[in-house]
């Protein structure tokens, strides 16, 4: 079914964590975008939230929000194991769905989404920043450079304040099976990204976990192998580490600094050169990608969106098979639907 244009954004948000406000923020500075209504199960939450960029409207019911006509794009950023129930809901009601990384944790859950939403001619979308930062854009017109590739490797390390909850005795949700969470869910879902977004999928891929009995994985490395190079994507929530992408070639090297999903700098060395490129002023990566998704949904460039698209397909059937091999088994499945 041809796809339902819109002149403006209109958003309604599920969620009040700290990624909400990074994207309200990039909102804020975007034209053809604005934020009309937030959801919360706390209503000092959704206030507080409400308050700091003057929107009214606060629902603590989600149906209310999904029956919100002014509200044409949902976006999600609840925990992993409800990105499925609720984006069903809001293309069921006719909305657009803008939707946290991973999308959904399985491949099974993905499809069903979009197959529903090419039903009702809706946009389903994944907020992840890479594909829409320029730094991508540049770093894909310099890979020749540097010959064939023989090895790349990615390192996204970022301790988390949840990880001494879990060493206290408490189970946050970023580390709860009930919550799809994970290391492998969250940062490194960067590193599989960009290696799928600019290289394919691999011939196969294999998951290492760092993990304690019973719960999920705290931090880890996927190699994945493809026809004639090895990528590792190394990620940890319980480490301090550099973050950065190699990517080594025959000819030269290329060096990534700022990590998969922020790509703040393209360093190029070759035997010849040794060049450094930033199409990026802005350090705000969540400023970039809500720049370029609101231009190429206004814009109806549906078939950018749907190469995206594919590559979060990809990503998560990847990354399925090797979460499953590596024996890391979400104990909440939540196929069934919001209502």
């Amino acid at each position: 079914m041809k796809k339902r244009a819109v002149k403006e954004i209109v958003l309604g948000t599920i969620g009040t964590g700290p990624i909400v406000r990074s994207i309200l923020a990039g909102v804020a500075r975007t034209d053809g975008i604005r934020l009309s209504a937030v959801y919360s199960r706390s209503q000092e939450k959704g206030r507080a939230l409400a308050s700091e960029h003057n929107v009214k409207k606060v629902y603590t019911d989600l149906v209310d929000l999904m029956h919100d006509s002014e509200v044409n794009f949902i976006y999600i950023a609840s925990p992993n194991n409800l990105h499925f129930p609720q984006a069903h809901m809001a293309l069921s009601h006719g909305k657009h769905v803008l939707c946290e990384k991973p999308l959904t944790p399985e491949k099974e859950q993905l499809e069903t989404l979009m197959r529903l939403a090419d039903e009702q001619g809706l946009l389903l979308l994944e907020a992840v920043p890479t594909p829409y930062l320029p730094n991508f854009q540049l770093l894909k017109k310099q890979l020749p450079r540097v010959g064939r590739v023989r090895l790349v490797l990615c390192n996204y390390s970022q301790y988390s304040g949840r990880y001494d909850a879990l060493l206290a005795g408490e189970l946050p949700n970023v580390f709860s099976l009930d919550h799809a969470g994970g290391c492998l869910q969250d940062i490194n879902y960067y590193n599989v990204y960009l290696n799928i977004a600019l290289f394919g999928e691999p011939q196969n891929a294999t998951y290492y976990p760092n993990r304690r009995t019973g719960q999920a994985d705290t931090s880890g490395i996927m190699v994945m192998q493809y026809d004639d190079f090895v990528s590792s994507c190394a990620a940890a929530k319980d480490t301090w580490g550099e973050n950065q992408v190699l990517i080594e070639g025959e000819q030269g090297y290329i060096q990534v600094k700022g990590g998969s999903n922020g790509l703040a700098e393209i360093r190029v060395v070759t035997r010849s050169a040794d060049q450094t490129f930033n199409e990026q002023p802005d350090s705000d990566r969540w400023f970039y990608e809500m720049q370029e998704i609101t231009r190429l949904v206004l814009a109806q460039k549906y078939d950018i969106l749907a190469r995206n698209m594919a590559i979060t397909r990809s990503v998560v059937d990847v990354m399925e098979k090797a979460r499953l091999a590596a024996g890391i088994i979400f104990t909440a499945k939540n196929i069934k639907t919001c209502r």
